[in-house]
């Protein structure tokens, strides 16, 4: 469902025609050098493509144009070999809607001290053509990424290619249909928001669906096709006594099974890449998808519970974004505290929906009570998270802006076993702290849902942030409560004089 192998980014670089036709071709072909280098020892997730020296506006906005047109192109990243005048950028760069990343590198690492000339010095004007082309791109306000160092340095790969894969998550964005089944948990605030300006701003589309439109595919399900699937949940997963065939729980795994195989149907049928939906609205279904959004989950879509179709889309973007990374992406909430002075933790959960690509071992699959929507029992994937560094990440819809609020967390082991929890489950400690955290997410607004990952780190939710024009809050070790209240002020009278400007 996430295919990195059709995309491509294009690298191109800058320079003039003062320096003659000799010193162009050693561009271009210090150019190609270091595209060939980086696709074949950098393990960069996308494919570079390496694009002719650009010299002129004419020709630069050429390639800018044909880069915005190109359906597989996802960004382009620019390096000045030479000194290369901005004012020649400025036709380009204005109508450029594609992710810009600004590669701050030099073909040589090294300066050769003993032959070192002015022919050397013409040719190797990176230092300062990059800091003209830095000017033109803050003039105009442009949002982009910033990268130095040597490009056979591993800290360069590692950047571009999160910088990459924030690109892929951004091009997936602008074409992302999330259907709501149901409406939202009703009175809750946080899970609303602007549909319209999400499809203006990110792209994303989010519409609606009644249950029906979901019965009618389950009511094709087939018999055959219930029975192959719950042969895959029982050599998939441990199985709670009672799952398997003649057992007096079986019943429930056939209704899990039944939704699962509609929902995907659904799903396909509607080219959608989430879902939402609801406790309150299951009409025409047995139980509460729990299984069925679990393993959804895990092949590529988001979903988000009670109808929070901004995490949906939240968890679709980490999803792509994380693309062939170890470690699993996953929806989530902040469920309960653990206020022990020595060690204060975060116990995040759902009813039900958690992925299992975030799971420690094999999932058990059981079926147990709700205790809320009225329905039978629903079958779910129980497990303990796996664990280290992740990040929580939570978007919400401020009025004039979407705000995205992540925390650096360390994922740990539970304290004890937690044998009357039916649900997968994550324990972390929040960065700084839990006091600190919890004040600087409650300050900012963020929601009790997020999309949670031991994949990503937070220069990709930054990156991703960056392209898609919205804020961007993080919280990490270095947070203090005293800047982080400053950066919210200072947040709200930009994002007024920029609203009162555009």
């Amino acid at each position: 469902m996430i295919d990195f192998s059709r995309l491509e980014v294009w690298f191109i670089t800058g320079s003039q025609h003062l320096y003659g036709p000799k010193v162009l071709e050693q561009v271009a072909a210090d150019s190609r050098q270091i595209v060939e280098g980086l696709n074949t020892a950098a393990g960069l997730p996308i494919r570079l493509v390496f694009k002719p020296v650009v010299t002129t506006p004419d020709e630069i906005a050429a390639m800018l144009r044909d880069a915005d047109a190109a359906p597989d192109c996802i960004g382009l990243v620019a390096w000045m070999h030479t000194f290369s005048p901005a004012k020649m950028w400025i036709r380009g760069l204005t109508a450029l809607g594609k992710p810009l990343c600004h590669l701050h590198t030099q073909f040589n690492r090294d300066i050769p001290w003993s032959s070192i000339d002015m022919d050397f010095m013409n040719l190797n004007q990176s230092a300062h053509g990059d800091r003209e082309f830095g000017f033109i791109c803050s003039r105009l306000r442009l949002n982009r990424k910033v990268v130095v160092g040597h490009w056979q340095e591993d800290e360069v790969h590692e950047r571009l290619g999160i910088w990459m894969r924030a690109a892929a998550a951004w091009r997936d964005m602008k074409h992302m249909k999330i259907a709501r089944l149901g409406d939202n948990m009703r009175q809750v605030a946080v899970t609303e928001g602007d549909k319209v300006e999400a499809e203006v701003r990110l792209g994303v589309a989010v519409n609606g669906y009644g249950l029906g439109d979901l019965v009618a595919f389950q009511d094709e399900v087939t018999d055959a096709a219930i029975d192959r699937l719950c042969d895959d949940y029982a050599a998939s997963y441990t199985f709670m006594k009672g799952l398997e065939r003649g057992g007096n729980h079986h019943h429930s795994l056939r209704d899990a099974a039944r939704i699962e195989l509609a929902l995907r149907a659904f799903l396909e049928d509607g080219d959608f890449q989430g879902f939402t939906d609801t406790f309150e609205n299951l009409t025409g279904l047995k139980q509460l998808p729990g299984i069925a959004a679990q393993r959804l989950m895990a092949d590529g879509y988001g979903f988000g519970a009670e109808g929070d179709w901004k995490h949906a889309a939240l968890v679709r973007a980490m999803k792509v974004m994380a693309h062939g990374l170890p470690g699993g992406t996953s929806f989530m909430e902040d469920y309960t505290y653990h206020f022990d002075p020595a060690g204060p933790v975060v116990l995040g959960a759902h009813m039900l929906e958690i992925c299992p690509s975030i799971a420690k071992g094999k999932p058990s699959c059981e079926v147990h009570p709700l205790s809320i929507g009225g329905k039978e029992d629903p079958v779910r994937l129980v497990f303990d998270s796996a664990t280290g560094d992740g990040v929580n990440a939570s978007i919400v819809d401020m009025g004039n802006r979407f705000r995205m609020v992540v925390n650096a967390i360390k994922v740990i082991p539970p304290h004890e076993k937690l044998p009357k929890l039916p649900v997968a489950r994550a324990l972390w400690e929040p960065q700084p702290s839990l006091t600190v955290a919890a004040t600087a997410w409650i300050e900012a607004g963020g929601a009790h849902h997020t999309g949670f990952s031991l994949a990503l780190t937070p220069e990709h939710l930054e990156d991703f942030a960056a392209m898609a024009g919205i804020e961007y809050l993080l919280i990490d070790a270095e947070t203090t409560l005293r800047d982080f209240k400053n950066e919210l002020r200072w947040n709200d009278a930009a994002y007024r004089v920029g609203g009162a400007l555009r």
